[in-house]
């Protein structure tokens, strides 16, 4: 029997990326991670997620992966209920199942990741995902993976996490930015705790953010959340 929230009618991330009036973050809801183990598992997923929104995130991330992560469904269910933003969901989709799962919890996008697919594979997810109504956020890490995308994907991430050592370096999406068509709401993902290097990545065409070990690591995320906004526009009017 499907989900109620199957024929539930998709948010475009894309779109709120796109806002003016809109700072472009991607706020995201994470437990732990492989490279850092437990970053906040005391926070519930409700708290965390209306906090963020309230602080004025463009929209949301949910982590649903367990072994690596933390995650399962039921946090993006939860924050679906509470939320009426874009939800991303974030995890290895490698399948058409697991799309129709995400389409069946709530999710609006799915991320995609160059390093575990193909060229081919990322058009038939993305395509089949665009069939339901959802997005498509296709994340590549350096040039050989610029080869990934397609115009079935919505949004391209370059994530600025080295997979191999794990570190963390911003110029790896400002290298990136002027090989992604500008048809591409291009994000940039990871270690992104400092509103001027929002700033430098506008400058060169980003306008999405995903940012969440910086916000989860603190007590209360949402309100970490918001005091980076505020500082945003604070640097931003200068």
């Amino acid at each position: 029997m499907k989900s109620p929230l199957f024929e539930r009618p998709c948010l475009s991330l894309s779109a709120a990326l796109r806002r003016p009036d809109k700072a472009g973050i991607i706020a995201e809801h994470k437990r732990k991670s492989p490279s850092k183990g437990i970053i906040n598992a005391k926070v519930t997923v409700e708290e965390v997620t209306t906090g963020y929104v309230q602080a004025g995130a463009s929209a949301l991330s949910v982590l649903t992966d367990e072994q690596f992560f933390g995650g399962k469904n039921e946090d993006l269910l939860i924050a679906r209920g509470l939320n009426e933003v874009p939800i991303l969901r974030k995890d290895f989709t490698i399948g058409e199942y697991q799309i129709l799962e995400a389409k069946a919890i709530g999710a609006d996008a799915i991320l995609l990741i160059a390093a575990v697919l193909t060229p081919a594979e990322v058009r038939q997810l993305s395509s089949f995902a665009r069939s339901l109504g959802m997005e498509t956020l296709l994340e590549i890490h350096d040039h050989s993976e610029l080869g990934h995308i397609c115009d079935t994907v919505d949004a391209v991430g370059v994530n600025n996490r080295n997979l191999a050592d794990f570190s963390v370096d911003v110029r790896r999406s400002l290298e990136l930015a002027q090989h992604i068509p500008d048809e591409f709401v291009k994000v940039s993902e990871s270690g992104l705790s400092d509103p001027q290097a929002v700033l430098e990545l506008r400058a060169v065409g980003f306008q999405g953010f995903l940012i969440g070990e910086s916000f989860m690591k603190t007590e209360r995320p949402g309100e970490a959340c918001a005091d980076f906004v505020s500082r945003l526009i604070m640097v931003d009017n200068s």
